[in-house]
Formats: C-alpha cells, sequence, structure tokens
C-alpha cells in the first residue's frame, strides 16, 4: 500500500478494514475541504488499526480512524483514553465519573479545539474584514452546520446558541409564548419534568393568564399515555416535555406524543438535555417544533446550548432580546430583525464554546451514537442488577424504556451520606432532589442517589459502585 500511495503507511490485515480505511480517509479529507481548520484528535488509538497522519497545510494531525469500524466491538478502554480527566486520583483513589446526567467529561479533542480557537483564531464574528474575524465567522457557523448535521435540522438557520436548555425554554417562553398566549390558553407538561421545564411555563402561565396542567406517570416512572391524551385539547396551546427524565432515566415516546399534541393543534417543545447524549436525535422524524440541549451534557463546553426551531416558526417569533448582531437596520423610530438563527442571538455569544459544542458532537458522530446507545444499554442492565441484589437498597423509576440512570435510596442512610462515603472511594455520583422534587415526591421520596451513565463507564465503575454500597448496608446490618 506504501508504494502505491506514499503519503499512507497503514498495515491493516483484511480487505474489510482496508476498504473502511479508504472511506474514512475520503470523510476526513472531504470534511478538511468544507472545515478549513484542524481536527484534534487523541494520541491513544483503538487496538484495531493505528492512527493515520495525513499531511496538511497545518501540519501533521494524527486522525483516529472510527472507534467501531464494521465487525469491531465498542473499544470503551481506548475512548477512556480519550478523557484526560479519567486519570485523575479522588482521596487516593482513581476517579470513577457516574455523574454524568449533572455534567459529561470532556474529551481532548474538544479541549484542544477551543485552545487553537483563542491560539489562532480568536475575535468577534460576523463584523470584521480581516482575517480573524474570517476564521471565528468559519469556526462558529461551521459548529452550526455541525449541530444541524447532528440532529438533523433541514437547515442551519434553525439552529440558534444560547447558554443552555434552561436559557433555550426560557427564549420559547418569553417570546413565542408571550406572543401567542392568552387567559384560559393551556400549556402541558409531565411529572417528569426538571425544574427548567416547570418554572418557566409557570411564569409564562402568571404573566399571560394561561393554565397549567401536568399529565401524571405511572408506578414505574413511565408517562401514562392516555392521560396525557385525554389532557389535550382545543385550548392546549403548548406541550412541553422531556424525552428522558435527569430523574429516573425514563425515555418517553416522544414521537407519539408530538403527533398526539400536534392533532390538536398545540406547538410542542421537547426537552433533550438528557437524551442527546444517549439517543440518536432526530428533529425531523421527531417532527417536533422546537428542541433543546446543553452542550457539557454531551461532552462539549458549559455555556453553550442550542435551541432548534423550524425555521418558519423561528422567522415568525419576536426576539426575545435586543441588541447588536440580530438587526438589519435601527432607527430612533424602529428596528428590523434579521431573519433566524440571527434575530434570536442578541449581542456578542460564546463563539469558542459553540466551536467546542461543535467538535464534541463530531467526536459523538465518530463513536457512533448507536454504538454508544448499545454499550449503556448493556450498562444500564448490569448496574440494575448489581444493585437490586443489595438489602436495604430501592430504585427509584423502573420504566421498560430507560437511559442510563440508577437512582436509589438506602435504608437507614440520608442521601448526602451514601454520596459522602462514595467520593471516599473516588466514585462521584448526585445526591440530592436533581432539580425535580416533583417527580421525586411522586415517589414518596425528597432525594436520591443518583449514578447516571456515558460511553466511557465501564462494567468494573459499576462493581466499584456496589461494593462501596454494600458495604454500607452491612455497617447497619440490613439483611436481605
Amino acid at each position: 500500500m506504501g508504494a502505491a500511495n506514499p503519503r499512507f503507511e497503514v498495515p491493516l490485515p483484511g480487505v474489510r478494514e482496508l476498504e473502511a480505511l479508504a472511506a474514512y480517509v475520503k470523510q476526513v479529507e472531504r470534511s478538511r475541504q468544507v472545515l478549513r481548520q484542524p481536527y484534534y484528535f487523541l494520541e491513544a488509538e483503538p487496538s484495531f488499526a493505528p492512527g493515520i497522519e495525513v499531511p496538511g497545510s497545518y501540519g501533521h494531525e494524527r486522525f483516529l480512524p472510527p472507534q467501531a469500524l464494521p465487525g469491531q466491538a465498542f473499544d470503551v478502554q481506548a475512548l477512556r483514553r480519550d478523557f484526560p480527566i479519567l486519570k485523575e486520583r479522588v482521596n487516593g483513589r482513581p476517579l470513577i465519573w457516574l455523574d454524568n446526567a449533572a455534567t459529561t467529561q470532556k474529551p481532548e479533542s474538544v479541549i484542544e479545539r477551543i485552545r487553537h480557537f483563542y491560539t489562532h483564531e480568536n475575535s468577534n464574528i460576523h463584523r470584521a474584514a480581516h482575517e480573524l474575524a474570517a476564521r471565528a465567522t468559519d469556526a462558529y457557523e461551521t459548529a452550526r452546520e455541525s449541530v444541524r448535521r447532528f440532529i438533523n435540522a433541514r437547515s442551519a438557520n434553525e439552529v440558534v446558541f444560547v447558554r443552555g436548555t434552561t436559557e433555550g425554554i426560557n427564549l420559547v417562553a418569553q417570546s413565542w409564548g408571550r406572543q401567542h398566549l392568552k387567559p384560559g390558553d393551556e400549556i402541558l407538561i409531565t411529572w417528569l419534568e426538571h425544574h427548567a421545564n416547570i418554572v418557566p411555563w409557570q411564569q409564562l402561565a402568571a404573566q399571560t393568564g394561561a393554565v397549567l396542567k401536568v399529565a401524571p406517570v405511572d408506578d414505574l416512572g413511565q408517562v401514562r399515555l392516555e392521560e396525557y391524551e385525554r389532557l389535550l385539547g382545543p385550548r392546549t396551546r403548548l406541550v412541553s416535555f422531556t424525552q428522558v427524565s435527569n430523574a429516573l432515566g425514563t425515555v418517553t415516546p416522544a414521537r407519539e406524543m408530538v403527533r398526539l399534541a400536534h392533532a390538536q393543534g398545540a406547538k410542542v417543545l421537547v426537552d433533550g438535555a438528557q437524551s442527546v447524549s444517549h439517543l440518536r436525535a432526530d428533529v425531523q422524524a421527531l417532527d417536533c417544533d422546537w428542541f433543546v440541549f446543553s452542550g457539557h451534557k454531551v461532552f462539549g463546553p458549559t455555556g453553550i446550548g442550542v435551541v432548534y426551531g423550524k425555521e418558519a416558526l423561528l422567522n415568525a417569533t419576536e426576539p426575545w432580546q435586543g441588541g447588536g448582531n440580530m438587526i438589519r437596520d435601527v432607527t430612533f423610530e424602529r428596528t428590523l430583525y434579521h431573519a433566524a438563527p440571527a434575530r434570536f442571538e442578541a449581542g456578542t455569544g460564546n463563539i469558542a464554546d459553540a466551536v467546542g459544542l461543535g467538535a464534541a458532537l463530531e467526536y459523538v458522530e465518530r463513536v457512533g451514537i448507536d454504538n454508544i446507545a448499545r454499550h449503556e444499554h448493556d450498562l444500564l442492565r448490569y448496574g440494575t442488577r448489581l444493585l437490586e441484589d443489595i438489602p436495604g437498597l430501592r430504585l427509584i423509576g423502573k420504566a421498560a424504556d430507560k437511559a442510563g440512570v440508577l437512582s436509589f435510596v438506602l435504608e437507614g442512610y440520608k442521601t448526602e451520606e451514601v454520596g459522602a462515603a462514595l467520593n471516599r472511594e473516588g466514585i462521584a455520583v448526585r445526591s440530592g432532589h436533581h432539580c425535580a422534587q416533583p417527580i421525586l415526591r411522586r415517589f414518596g421520596v425528597e432525594a436520591t442517589v443518583r449514578p447516571s451513565l456515558a460511553l466511557y463507564n465501564t462494567q468494573a465503575d459499576l462493581d466499584a459502585l456496589a461494593a462501596a454500597v454494600r458495604q454500607l448496608q452491612r455497617a447497619k446490618g440490613v439483611r436481605g
């Protein structure tokens, strides 16, 4: 192969691997032509194939083949090497990060992409003729295109950058909601919601005279779909619900819930904060009117997130905030706004972290969201069996369709005591109400211990968790 193409020296053993590698090289070169910027991958490489050196104007960056070539197993140990923080030690022990529902850790490619932005591209965007402004604008809009591709939006014009899911929900409430809702109109949510998908609608109802209604869940933590459908009616103007519960891990029947709401003429917002790193995001298949998520939940930076909205709907909605960058023309008598997405991006945005989010989504695409979902599903089943076998432990939320959340309470212990004891073993979990008090109270508890999973977790992580909890259980003498 080296003689036929001196740019590559990649000793692969089989035809299938060679074909997969050739396809990947073409994909890489197409990406470089589109992006006009370097990708940064890691020094660690999967065990089934070597890295590739690709010459370019930025030097010889190292590219890794996809983490799961056809016929190859999901290599979690290779992936773990992509995340430098997993080398940390806590209380003298290796860090076990099981607080992924709160925030995910960042791969080296994301960290390096942000560093590269500040080193080579830093400028404001869209409003200067100099080279760095062009680079920054290109990087920012490339990130927007990465988001569009990741969620399968029709157009990059449907992607609005915000600080995160919370700001995204508030944007919809205070723009579209205040523009369209009137006294007696109904807003429908579910018992599963995070406070960020409750409080903005309470505030909007108080401002407009609308009525907030809540769809119930069953004893497993699943939306009671027949009750949800019964609550929908001609006065329902807006439905907002989570695709995955942050407190229980319940996966809602989102597509059917959207369909039922649209049948009543309602608009629908889907909160994808907890689903975006676990399940394939496809806003066209969902047919939702808005989809919101946070970058830090999907291996990206904090302080950046996305509102997807159907383009015609965004352009028919009055902006929430005013300022520079979102206007076509201003006089003292009137202002003309840009079309979406700029009309919702007043002022200087979080440019570097938008670029970092783009890199994070590209990382997930390389690993493969379906590969991630299978891996996490196997871990969830394994962890559920381990925890269910511990006397005195009660799992909260046992929906048939769940993402990687294992909320529990342990007899004889406050949740903060369990969290502190796990921390002494280097195990990071969340303990508390998880900004989801209504759903926890539905199950008769004020707080839970919440281990939550991501692509870099392993069965060994869950073994360590179960061993530490069993030690606590034995200390109280709880018997099965």
